[in-house]
């Protein structure tokens, strides 16, 4: 994900802030997308398959691709409900696989991290599409713009429950 001519120097000051420590998250929702425009299945269990995807999720590859999960934080799911002038909005209309809390996803790019007994690595920022426009109306897409999360390929496949902590485990050199 990252490219080696845009990484800062491994001595400089910005490298060693961007591997400087992170607080650890909580998973707080999991969302299932079994075929293109069914409506998600919201278990409170999910197990990851390495260098597939999530079982039930239709994105589960036939080979290691890079948007094995996507990840968006709560925090950024408030800011796009107040973008749109809304209370809430329910993740299910994002239609990401995983909500977190209480950790900066962007802080967790170029790095692997674990919940529950898996382990993933970022693969990139996870744009928004126009579907955003259809789910959430008039300037949906917009809203999502900067806050769509992140996308993963699952390294160690394993079982992952709501509750589950979320903790960066390093710095992924490219």
């Amino acid at each position: 994900m990252t490219d080696p001519a845009s990484s800062p120097p491994p001595q400089s000051m910005l490298a060693k802030l961007l591997a400087g420590p992170i607080g650890p998250g909580e998973l707080v929702w999991i969302g299932l997308r079994p075929s293109r425009n069914a409506p998600m299945i919201m278990p409170t269990t999910a197990t990851l398959i390495s260098q597939r995807g999530i079982e039930g999720d239709r994105y589960r590859t036939e080979r290691n691709g890079p948007r094995q999960v996507t990840l968006i934080a709560a925090e950024d799911i408030a800011a796009i409900a107040s973008f749109l002038g809304r209370e809430a909005v329910v993740p299910e209309l994002l239609r990401r696989n995983l909500v977190t809390r209480s950790i900066n996803l962007i802080a967790l790019k170029g790095s692997s991290f674990r919940i529950g007994s898996a382990t993933l690595e970022t693969t990139g920022e996870c744009a928004p599409c126009s579907q955003m426009e259809a789910n959430l109306g008039p300037g949906g897409y917009n809203a999502v713009r900067g806050r769509g999360g992140l996308t993963a390929r699952i390294i160690e496949g394993g079982k992952i429950r709501v509750g589950d902590s979320i903790e960066r485990l390093a710095r992924l050199e490219r």
